[in-house]
């Protein structure tokens, strides 16, 4: 049996943006965006957890939407946009949403928090005063160990705070 390199396996090809940067990227088109984040492009933020659809670790948003990216293949992402936790701040800066994680313990472990990052983004592009039923629903699909999901649910409307403020300060 002949065992190819690697690189003769990255048959496909697809230019997307990532965060913000146009990207091209060449994969085997058998994997995953999750597979192609990680391994093609060095973006770790994303984690790999259960790689069923149903711990939520790999979520990003796809056309600002959150997507599991373990269900996801990179074949599909062609002409879209990918955003990851790398991708968040600005500028240098931390996302107020990254502020408020670290602030009010909203990140133990941390294999989560990429996810829940990213997916609490989307709720508040979509919606800036969100309730915490709105908050709840919006991250459960995203599993959290170490919480007890209190500090997320806290940081997340931290940030709604400090985004409304900001938000208003430009106008």
């Amino acid at each position: 049996m002949t065992t190819l390199p690697i690189e003769s396996q990255k048959t496909a090809q697809i230019r997307f943006v990532l965060n913000g940067e146009e990207t091209d990227v060449s994969f085997a088109p058998y994997k995953t965006l999750l597979e192609v984040l990680r391994e093609d492009l060095g973006h770790t933020g994303t984690k790999h957890g259960c790689e069923l659809g149903e711990c939520g670790a790999c979520a990003v948003l796809l056309d600002r939407k959150p997507v599991l990216s373990c269900l996801v293949l990179a074949l599909e992402c062609g002409g879209k946009q990918v955003l990851t936790v790398e991708g968040l701040g600005e500028n240098g800066n931390l996302h107020p949403l990254q502020d408020a994680f670290a602030d009010l313990g909203a990140a133990q472990c941390g294999y989560c928090t990429p996810a829940i990052l990213v997916t609490a983004k989307a709720l508040l592009d979509q919606n800036l005063h969100p309730t915490r039923d709105e908050i709840r629903s919006a991250i459960s699909g995203n599993l959290c160990r170490c919480t007890g999901y209190l500090q997320i649910f806290e940081a997340v409307e931290a940030a709604m705070v400090k985004i409304a403020d900001q938000k208003s300060s430009i106008t």
